[in-house]
């Protein structure tokens, strides 16, 4: 009897909140480990899932607990493997090096920034010797070091990119072993993408 291949999922939070903005849909994590593991005929070893959080008093209060909710569900309730870390602020600068200012605030302009290259990378590595198949959902062209890496050990992975059409780079989208857009697959879409206000 031929064993079962081991499959790996590592999911960058930030490049699927991306794909989910152009979907207009919700991701039903609910039904990935069953998804992934029909969809290559194999047994999930484990879900790998990266996020940076915002920082106290940078969001109301309602939307910082269900977002601690939403986490400890994908924890505990569904075994994911939760990697977290601050987002970053980063100050907007113009080719000199100047700050760049908002004018209707006066304030210097920025954006959020939550970078998991170094985490994920070191994770596929560590437990290489665990799984067969690497699943990559994001579309980040920084991990196709990775990829190579991953389908050139001395017992090669197999490595699928899942992301979408205007998320994922042309460079990690023919760098696997085989692409998937997840515009295409709505056995595992969830509810249409609702902006939520939160009362002051």
């Amino acid at each position: 009897m031929t064993n079962k291949p081991k499959i790996a999922v590592f999911v960058d939070a930030g490049n699927l909140w991306s794909s989910y903005k152009k979907l207009g849909k919700t991701i039903d994590h609910r039904k990935l480990k069953d998804f992934f593991s029909a969809q290559f005929a194999g047994d999930v070893f484990k879900i790998f899932y990266y996020v940076a959080y915002p920082a106290e008093g940078t969001r109301p209060k309602a939307e910082l607990d269900r977002h601690h909710k939403f986490l400890t569900f994908l924890k505990k309730g569904l075994g994911f493997e939760i990697v977290k870390k601050p987002l970053k602020t980063i100050h907007l600068r113009n080719p000199d090096g100047k700050l760049i200012y908002d004018q209707r605030t006066g304030k210097p302009q920025s954006i959020e920034k939550g970078n998991f290259d170094v985490e994920l990378t070191i994770d596929a590595m560590k437990y290489a010797d665990k799984y067969d198949i690497a699943v990559l959902v994001t579309g980040d062209s920084d991990f196709i070091s990775l990829v190579v890496h991953l389908r050139t050990l001395n017992t090669p992975k197999l490595v699928y990119i899942f992301s979408t059409e205007g998320s994922v780079s042309q460079e990690l989208r023919t760098g696997g072993d085989g692409y998937f857009d997840l515009a295409n697959y709505p056995e595992i879409h969830g509810n249409a993408l609702i902006f939520r206000k939160d009362k002051k």
